[in-house]
Parts: C-alpha cells; sequence; structure tokens
C-alpha cells in the first residue's frame, strides 16, 4: 500500500512536470531538451529545498555537539549531500518500487549463537529504507526480515498488532524463540507501541536508530496522528512506558536534521544511548559509520547504559 502511494505520488509530480512540458513547447516556443532540463531542475530543487528546511530548523533547534563528534563545514557539506542522495533515492527510486529492488525476505535459520533481525522502518517510509542495510547485516551473518508499517498516516498503535504478526512469522519461520527487533525513527516508536501491548517475551533485544523517544520539533510540520504524537511532550509519548527487553539501545546522530534537540528527543531511559556524529536522518540508510554501530550492538549482548 505504500509503495502504491509512494508511486502515484511521483507519477503525479512527473505529470504536472508533463503538461508543463507541453505547454512551452506548444505555446511558448520552448525545445524538448530546454522543457525537460527545467522539469529536472524543479524535480531536484524541490527535495534540495525540503533537505534544507530541515537542516536549517535543525540549526535552530539542535543542542551543543560534544567536541569529539564535530564535523566542521566540510563536513557538514558532505552530510547534506548525502542527505540530499538519500532522499532521491529512497522517494524517487527504491521505496515506490521496493518489491522490485528487494524482493522477499530472505529468513533461513540464524547460525548458532544469533538471532533473527526485524527491521522496523520510520515515517512516511516502507521496507524499502532497508534496501542498502539488509544485505549487508546478511553478510555479516545474521538472518534479516523486514516489515512496512502500513497505512503511512496512522495512530502508531494502530501499527502494533501487524508487527505482532510479523514477529510470529519469522519465529515461525526460523526456529527461534525471540529475536531483535531494529527500529529507524519512528519505527522504533511502533516497536515500543508493539512491545507495551504485547510484552517483551518474544524479543530479546530493541536497537533504535535516530528514534524521536522524547518526541522532535519538526513533527508540528508532519501529518496525520503519528506525526502529532511524535511531538515534544505528547502525551501519547507521556504514556509509551513499558518494560524494556534486556540490553536494548537507543543510537542517535547529533547531526540528525528530522529528530531534534537531538540527546534531548533521542534518549531512552532504561537503554544504552549511543551518540555518533555526522550523520543525517535518512542518510543513516547509507551510512557506513551506522552500519558499523548497529553490528556492533548486534554483537553486544550486554551494551553500558550512557554508553557514548
Amino acid at each position: 500500500m505504500a509503495a502504491r502511494q509512494f508511486r502515484w505520488l511521483l507519477y503525479g509530480e512527473l505529470f504536472i512536470y508533463g503538461v508543463l512540458g507541453y505547454w512551452l513547447t506548444s505555446r511558448a516556443g520552448w525545445t524538448l531538451a530546454q522543457a525537460a532540463g527545467l522539469a529536472l531542475a524543479g524535480f531536484l530543487a524541490v527535495r534540495l529545498l525540503i533537505v534544507g528546511l530541515t537542516f536549517v530548523l535543525m540549526l535552530q533547534g539542535s543542542g551543543e555537539v560534544p567536541p569529539e563528534l564535530r564535523i566542521g563545514i566540510v563536513g557538514g557539506l558532505r552530510m547534506v549531500l548525502e542527505e540530499y542522495a538519500a532522499m532521491i533515492l529512497l522517494f524517487a527510486v527504491i521505496q515506490p518500487f521496493e518489491a522490485f529492488w528487494l524482493g522477499p525476505d530472505r529468513v533461513p535459520k540464524p547460525a548458532p549463537g544469533r538471532l533473527p533481525v526485524l527491521l522496523i522502518h520510520g515515517y512516511q517510509c516502507n521496507r524499502g529504507f532497508w534496501f542498502w542495510l539488509r544485505p549487508r547485516l546478511e553478510a555479516a551473518g545474521w538472518t534479516v526480515a523486514t516489515h512496512s508499517l502500513e497505512p503511512v498516516f496512522s495512530d502508531i498503535d494502530a501499527y502494533a498488532d501487524g508487527i505482532a504478526r510479523r514477529v510470529d512469522d519469522v519465529l515461525a519461520v526460523t526456529g527461534a524463540s525471540q529475536l531483535i527487533l531494529v527500529g529507524h525513527s519512528m519505527g522504533g516508536l511502533a516497536s515500543r507501541a508493539y512491545l507495551r501491548r504485547h510484552g517483551a517475551g518474544k524479543v530479546a533485544r530493541l536497537i533504535t536508530l535516530g528514534s524521536p523517544h522524547q518526541g522532535t520539533e519538526l513533527a508540528r510540520l508532519g501529518l496525520g496522528p503519528n506525526a502529532r504524537q511524535m511531538r515534544v511532550g505528547s502525551p501519547w509519548l507521556r504514556g509509551l512506558a513499558a518494560p524494556l527487553p534486556a540490553a536494548s539501545v537507543s543510537i542517535y546522530s547529533y547531526h540528525d536534521n528530522y529528530v531534534f534537540p537531538q540527546q534531548t528527543c533521542s534518549t531512552l531511559p532504561g537503554a544504552a544511548n549511543i551518540a555518533i556524529g555526522g550523520v543525517s536522518h535518512l542518510g543513516m540508510a547509507f551510512s557506513a559509520s551506522l552500519r558499523r554501530m548497529l553490528l556492533q550492538a548486534l554483537e553486544d549482548p550486554a551494551p553500558r547504559a550512557g554508553q557514548s
């Protein structure tokens, strides 16, 4: 369902560019190359505007970055370009056609001493978010499954039962008694909503990546009940408290352009809170440093709370 919505949004945008191009070539005397160039420029400019806005708002609302995680001007420009590329790839190429790019999950029995991993994406995304990361976790020897949260604009609690069904499916196929939940952004909150409703008996660990555990200022601009639930101080967030599985982890970036103020919003009481730098929100989908940190968290049976 989410992929279909992404496709229709993309097709609608292309249709608008097509109508504009037809008018320019048939009425205004433009060449086809000129009209196509304008359409491409518009396509790129809209996404650059969105990315730029998130970073401007982040700079106004972020907290102080520890000296060891500061990245400088060059590092900041590189991170903005990575976020820009990630937005284009995820929303114009991968997620609208996630079934083509990802195919079905491959969930063999996990290696001895390991548990299967279930990846839960964030707000306005689908399982295509894991296009780059899933095969790299598999290459490291992990059995990895994915799940799409639908519908896109919904109460976060409504996602809990879908996660429960996917958890049961993965455990049945792999023969494992428990798995590890990994959630990006809102996926971490949806995972906690699942734990509140269904308990932690089937989940050995929860690892969240850039999740707004205490909300985010950017949620004021979001659509749907799930965006309202992610506002700082929302009643839903205040009531989300539920026992966490042992050795749970919250990994967050001091340069996250969606979840800010970063340290205040990303800290999860009762978990090991691990800060990184130089990684943007959508950039987490393609970040080598985030991948290394996630693999370390998966391997470490007892991360220390407050670790950074």
